[in-house]
């Protein structure tokens, strides 16, 4: 299994597998120690190894390729009233009660207990980079219903970037009001509660919060308990964009 790069520059073999989407910076580098890679016909075990992915041919071992296919990334829409995290108190229903036949995956993020929508789970450490990592490239939009009604200058303090109780700030994210209870956000970052702190400093109570897309994947036709399959194309979709340099 070969891959190649266009840049004619020098490059650590791991950060390469990193860049290149074959692996995590994590898993290139024990995959290196192992003598799993190959370059120009000779298996390296230094992942510091400066190559040339312009001239050099690095080579990955069946096994990688094995392991590599064997990546699953699924789209779930989480019920409200399950938790994201596996490890929930006793008589808590988490989101491997709805989806029990994906124990083996991980959760992509987090969507708290009361919230519902798209979340994503995955054994592929790139995709998890991807979606949770610092620099925010992929957006996540949610719709928001609250008990009073939004005043718009609710929505320039969101749109703009807003201080948070803890003294933190928010980043700019795109608002949109729908209905006088009603608002979309799209957000590229994800602070703990993160909307539910922002509706909380604008004097706002969240009666619903639905996450409707994640990047192109969008909720569409699918009820609470349903599920997809993410395609390469679309797997590949959000690594190009979630770990762009």
């Amino acid at each position: 299994m070969m891959h190649n790069n266009p840049e004619d520059t020098s490059m650590r073999l791991d950060s390469y597998l990193a860049h290149a989407g074959i692996a995590s910076r994590r898993e290139a580098k024990d995959f290196v120690k192992r003598g799993l890679i190959s370059v120009n016909g000779k298996k390296s075990t230094e992942p510091g190894m400066k190559v040339f992915p312009e001239k050099d041919e690095i080579t990955v071992s069946e096994k990688i390729a094995k392991k590599i296919k064997e990546k699953e990334t699924v789209l779930v829409y989480k019920p409200r009233g399950y938790v994201s995290s596996p490890d929930s108190d006793e008589g808590v229903l988490n989101i491997f009660d709805s989806f029990p036949h994906f124990r083996h995956l991980n959760c992509v993020g987090r969507l708290d207990k009361e919230s519902e929508g798209l979340i994503l789970l995955s054994n592929d450490g790139l995709i998890t980079k991807a979606i949770t990592g610092k620099d925010h490239r992929i957006e996540k939009e949610y719709i928001v219903t609250t008990r009073e009604r939004v005043p718009d200058g609710a929505i320039v303090r969101m749109e703009k970037g807003m201080r948070l109780e803890d003294g933190s700030k928010t980043l700019p994210a795109k608002v949109q009001k729908n209905k006088r209870n009603v608002f979309t956000i799209i957000l590229k970052e994800g602070k703990k509660h993160q909307i539910r702190r922002m509706a909380n400093a604008c004097r706002l109570t969240i009666d619903s919060l639905k996450r409707v897309r994640i990047h192109n994947l969008e909720i569409g036709s699918m009820k609470p308990g349903h599920f997809s399959k993410l395609t390469q194309e679309e797997v590949d979709d959000i690594k190009r964009v979630g770990l762009a340099s």
